[in-house]
């Protein structure tokens, strides 16, 4: 298992926080947002899912991964 953090504009409040972490989860990454630090904190396996995956999968709910 792999973890990484991204940083994430766009996120401001608890369903910006369940949108995110519901998508990881749907993808198979499990993720825990810190909204004070604009960060997402994702754990992986790099075998199942790249972190391209794990981009989109956040871009898809409206976010943007710098």
């Amino acid at each position: 298992m792999k973890t990484t953090t991204l940083q994430v504009e766009g996120m401001s409040c608890q369903h910006c926080v369940n949108s995110i972490e519901g998508a990881l989860k749907q993808i198979g990454a499990a993720g825990q947002v810190s909204l004070a630090q604009n960060t997402v904190q994702v754990t992986y396996d790099e075998s199942k899912i790249s972190l391209e995956q794990i981009k989109e999968a956040i871009e898809e709910q409206g976010y943007d991964v710098v």
